[in-house]
């Protein structure tokens, strides 16, 4: 279940990273009240993990799935450029997390 609460909070990790730009430096009111309850809610159910997960472990599947998050979205929404750096980046994330899940616990 711990797993799961994780995978939800890296999922809301990427919705906060995407809720920061439309703030426009925190100056308008309404996106930064969203930015900032998203990033409570990552950092909330991410603490709900540790319950039982490593630390370790715990923080760096949350911070692989905000990354390779970051990444996708920009490219598929924003228009980031798609390079051959950027998907090895991408493939390195996404490895380190699923070795970072498969030698962590079982919780």
């Amino acid at each position: 279940m711990n797993w799961l609460i994780l995978l939800g909070a890296g999922a809301v990790e990427v919705a906060w990273a995407q809720s920061i730009k439309p703030t426009e430096g925190f100056t308008r009111p309404f996106p930064t009240l969203v930015c900032l309850v998203l990033m409570f809610a990552a950092v909330f159910l991410l603490s709900l993990s540790m319950r039982t997960l490593p630390v370790g472990t715990a923080y760096v599947v949350f911070t692989g799935i905000g990354a390779a998050g970051a990444i996708v979205l920009g490219i598929a929404v924003h228009g980031d450029p798609v390079s051959a750096g950027r998907l090895t980046a991408l493939g390195l994330i996404v490895g380190g997390v699923a070795l970072a899940h498969a030698t962590g616990v079982s919780a």
